[in-house]
């Protein structure tokens, strides 16, 4: 994709509809877009920035995340609460071939979601 010069360019992830939080190879947050702060508004928002997932999670989780930094595999699921179900990707980022850690977005889903099957 190209973009014309004198084109403004936009922060897509800081209006993304889902909440995206980044961190680097040690665990750290180091991004959160606007929804990932107000998500996590309780535990400190934008406080986050700088400390470790680690923190976050039970050692249940901890033990998945440490997986992931060593193995860089993605973990996808579906978590079901009574304010409804959300769709949890945490993905490995890359920055010119090195990895850098995981992405995690958090997007709320309603209703069954529609399985498409393409050739």
């Amino acid at each position: 994709m190209t973009i014309e010069k004198n084109q403004p360019t936009f922060d897509w992830q800081e209006d993304y509809p889902a909440a995206v939080t980044v961190c680097d190879t040690d665990g750290i947050i180091i991004a959160m877009n606007k929804r990932s702060i107000e998500l996590f508004a309780k535990r400190g928002g934008a406080k986050l920035l700088g400390t470790s997932l680690f923190d976050c999670h039970p050692e249940s989780a901890n033990t998945i995340i440490r997986r992931q930094l060593q193995t860089k595999e993605a973990n996808v699921y579906i978590t079901q609460r009574k304010s409804g179900s959300r769709l949890i990707q945490q993905v490995p980022w890359y920055r010119d071939g090195a990895f850098g850690g995981l992405i995690e977005t958090i997007s709320p889903i309603s209703g069954d979601i529609p399985v498409k099957k393409r050739d």
